[in-house]
């Protein structure tokens, strides 16, 4: 049973990677995805996004951080593969997936899958370019439009030679609404000798081994569950003898962790917009992310966010 922390683009950089890794449970990162169009990237923009790769391509907690490339055409996308892999990427990770209409429009992510030869020829130009230990994995979804073309798709990936294939249990135009076809995903996993990961609608324990059940799938991955409920790997992974669900008072010192995290690494103004961004998620579970959300929303200056941050985790440690 493994747990995967999805690449989630502008929300999952290497800041809430370090954080959420340091929460146990996860055995593997992926990046948010390097657009590849006709070139090959200099290895600056590669370390801009995964920084990790001066850290054996891991978090500092030691989980492995593979590198996601996007992209619709075959020799780019494996060379600038190839070239991840020189840096010290653990894995590549192929984006078929992304259901945004400007990264559809620009020839990348889930448009792709309407043709499944090409899906293939993707893959397959991938794997060859990278060396045989390092794995390719690919992320998809049930299709575009509709899920017609979906055991195309999910048999050119294995027989071009991923793997592991995750599947987000939806098709592009069904987005991000409930519910999640996790039963899709037993069909393509039957058919299937690479491992399978499911993903999708997994916002607790028990969405969890539902999830598990239908689908068959004993790894998952996480994405919107873990920014809503940061210890949900752990608690996931830890089954009957998981540890307690954080409590707000726990999630706060997180929150000042990881502010002063993006301080380290972003433009003093532009901190604050990871930290509320992370709180619209955060406010799905906790009720007392509203409310800071709310005290917060107008402030721009550092000082002014850390002081509001103190002043939460003051109150928290009174009450209790």
């Amino acid at each position: 049973m493994r747990l995967m922390l999805a690449p989630m683009e502008g929300v999952v950089d290497h800041t809430m990677r370090a954080l959420l890794t340091s929460l146990g449970g996860l055995d593997r990162c992926v990046t948010e995805f390097l657009r590849i169009n006709d070139r090959l990237l200099p290895p600056r923009v590669f370390r801009r996004l995964c920084p990790e790769l001066d850290n054996g391509g891991r978090t500092a907690h030691g989980v492995p951080v593979y590198l996601q490339l996007l992209g619709g055409q075959p020799a780019p996308m494996a060379d600038n593969a190839a070239r991840a892999a020189e840096l010290g990427a653990p894995g590549i990770d192929l984006n078929f997936g992304c259901p945004a209409k400007t990264v559809n429009r620009s020839d990348g992510g889930s448009i792709i899958l309407r043709e499944p030869q090409r899906v293939h020829g993707i893959v397959a130009a991938v794997r060859s370019a990278v060396p045989g230990a390092i794995p390719v994995t690919v992320k998809i979804r049930l299709g575009y439009e509709d899920a017609s073309l979906f055991e195309d798709n999910v048999q050119a990936i294995a027989a071009a030679g991923a793997s592991e294939l995750t599947i987000h249990a939806r098709t592009k135009r069904q987005g991000y609404r409930p519910p999640a076809y996790w039963e899709e995903i037993a069909r393509a996993r039957q058919s299937l000798s690479i491992p399978v990961i499911a993903n999708g609608e997994i916002w607790s324990l028990e969405d969890a081994a539902r999830c598990r059940a239908i689908s068959g799938c004993s790894d998952l991955m996480l994405g919107r569950g873990a920014l809503c409920r940061p210890d949900l790997p752990r608690l996931v992974a830890g089954g009957d003898a998981a540890p307690q669900p954080l409590a707000w008072t726990d999630i706060v010192p997180l929150l000042l962790e990881f502010f002063d995290l993006t301080l380290a690494h972003y433009d003093t103004h532009c901190v604050g917009n990871p930290l509320k961004q992370w709180l619209v998620y955060l406010r799905c579970y906790y009720p007392q992310g509203a409310l800071l959300f709310e005290r917060i929303k107008r402030q721009r200056e550092p000082g002014a966010l850390r002081e509001s941050l103190l002043a939460e985790l003051s109150a928290g440690a009174a009450a209790a």
